[in-house]
């Protein structure tokens, strides 16, 4: 009877018709063992999404950098869309329901993750693959074999899970809610709004106010050979022009061992500058850093990828 009655409060609960939901907890009792390793699945799946969910932009370049989007718009929507099915799977897997529906659905995603991994394997890749973002960075090979240990506990799970017929309306319900709140959760930045208010204080200039007039703002990984290459083309021109070359400030990505004096020993080019993290390089960059910002009176009025040299004489004549 209490177990009725419990049952009845859950499905009540929940919100949701008997023809919505089948939630039955004796058929949904699995053995500790199994239990122990469906919780050890979900997880997995959580950790994945989280490591995504605080840094989606690094995500986003490994994406462009596989050949899985062609363009930052569309790898932002994708990363978006990963991290809400990830969490979805994670969150559902946590609950002893539709086991072997979520498990299917797990395993579909993780072979075909393990496809595309063998793929870049293939092709000599050894970056990191992004499957736990920058938190834990993984080779193709790594994460082949950590996929082929998800994969044996996600059949193991299916074979031992109860079967149920219905489910889909639910699950799809709470994995479209789910995938969805991450466009509110992680809002995709707009280059053209973008402020740099907060920036008020630059290494070997000290403070100052990006609101007032005409400033230029540059975004350089510091080991980035394109961005090298960028400072040394702006350093050049710094050079020649003097006292004549715009007001430009850098903000500055490290990710190893490469200091910002290695960097202007190297490119001849020395900027008012302010470090910055990881997750405000990769909104701050387009496709590939480099990238050069126009401001006026605070507002990004343009923004550039590439050619900054040509950028700032032409803003030069035009003056």
């Amino acid at each position: 009877m209490a177990e009725r009655k419990y049952t009845a409060l859950v499905g009540l609960f929940l919100g949701y018709s008997g023809s919505f939901v089948d939630f039955d907890i004796k058929s949904s009792t699995m053995p500790p063992q199994i239990s122990i390793l469906r919780v050890f699945f979900a997880i997995s799946f959580l950790f994945s999404a989280y490591t995504k969910f605080v840094a989606p932009g690094f995500f986003e370049i490994t994406l462009m950098d596989q050949n899985l989007a062609n363009n930052r718009v569309w790898a932002a929507q994708l990363t978006r869309f990963f991290i809400g099915l990830e969490f979805g799977l994670g969150m559902l897997l946590l609950f002893p329901i539709y086991t072997r529906k979520l498990v299917s659905l797990a395993l579909i995603l993780l072979g075909c993750f393990t496809i595309h991994l063998v793929y870049l394997w293939s092709i000599g890749d050894t970056e990191n693959c992004g499957c736990f973002g920058e938190m834990i960075a993984m080779t193709p090979v790594e994460s082949i074999i950590k996929n082929i240990v998800l994969l044996g506990i996600g059949i193991l799970l299916y074979l031992k899970a109860p079967k149920r017929k219905k489910g889909f309306l639910f699950l799809g319900t709470v994995f479209l809610i789910i995938i969805s709140s991450q466009w509110l959760l992680l809002p995709i930045p707009n280059h053209n709004e973008m402020s740099f208010s907060e920036y008020t204080h630059f290494e070997n200039q000290g403070r100052v106010d990006l609101s007032k007039g005409e400033k230029w703002i540059v975004v350089f990984n510091l080991e980035c050979e394109h961005c090298q290459e960028a400072a040394i083309e702006m350093g050049e021109l710094q050079r020649d022009l003097g006292d004549s070359f715009p007001e430009v400030y850098a903000l500055y990505y490290r990710e190893g061992e490469f200091s910002v004096k290695d960097f202007e020993s190297l490119t001849k080019a020395k900027f008012p500058y302010h470090m910055i993290d990881v997750n405000t390089f990769f909104d701050l960059i387009g496709d590939s850093p480099p990238r050069l910002y126009k401001l006026m009176e605070g507002k990004v009025t343009e923004f550039w990828d590439h050619g900054f040299g040509n950028v700032l004489k032409s803003n030069l004549k035009i003056k």
